[in-house]
């Protein structure tokens, strides 16, 4: 039984992920910081056994919990790093970015997956396994107001590279996922109407083909991933 760690899992894609791996015979490690939430999201998950973890993912103590959490279920197979933050809401240009709050947003999206990686390699290693780091289209593109968020994303894109040279016996990539109906979505356009944007169902398909595949490492979008497969 394949074992999947994935954060950020109470909402959004990583619990519509969860819901697609679970039916499939995967085993799940699943995080996020809301205790209520994670479990009420995940109470009625398919197959098993699966593991909710709640916890900040810049914690190290947290990290070696969901390590310990996967090697019990037999060693990760797969890690998705899909917790995230845009910081605050509504996005501020650079000029009134704070100090603090562009070091959370780097410490969330950056140093905390890649963290997460390093505790879990030994692991991935003896499995082959995969790592998908969830980025964005603001890591390439320069939005205005995303300048926190986007230069995290970056980070992480080039992290991921990295590794994948590094660990050639691993499939690393940096999924862009696209435009979502997500929580965090509506938090970055809290006026604007996003009903017209994909729900998080909608990306699975691709990202799970990824997992499934032999796609070398590297930066992927979904979209190209459903445009091939359609």
């Amino acid at each position: 039984m394949p074992v999947a760690v994935i954060t950020g899992a109470s909402q959004g894609l990583g619990l519509a992920l969860a819901r697609s791996l679970a039916p499939q015979g995967w085993s799940l490690v699943l995080d996020a910081r809301g205790v209520d939430r994670l479990a009420e999201a995940t109470r009625d998950l398919e197959g098993g056994p699966h593991r909710v973890v709640p916890g900040d993912v810049t914690d190290p103590t947290h990290r070696s919990a969901l390590a310990s959490a996967a090697a019990d279920l037999g060693g990760a197979d797969l890690l998705v790093n899909n917790a995230s933050t845009l910081g605050r809401s509504p996005l501020p240009a650079f000029a009134d970015l704070e100090a603090a709050t562009y070091t959370r947003i780097l410490g969330v999206n950056v140093v905390a997956p890649m963290a997460l990686t390093r505790v879990l390699l030994p692991q991935l290693r003896e499995h082959d396994g995969v790592v998908l780091n969830i980025s964005s289209d603001a890591a390439v593109e320069a939005y205005e107001t995303w300048g926190g968020y986007g230069s995290a994303k970056a980070a992480l894109d080039h992290a991921s590279r990295i590794l994948a040279a590094e660990e050639p016996r691993l499939r690393v990539y940096a999924v862009d996922p696209g435009d979502m109906r997500t929580a965090m979505h509506r938090d970055a356009f809290p006026d604007d109407d996003i009903s017209d944007r994909p729900l998080p169902e909608a990306v699975v398909p691709a990202l799970v083909r990824l997992i499934d595949g032999d796609h070398a490492s590297g930066r992927v979008r979904a979209a190209d991933l459903q445009a091939v497969t359609a």
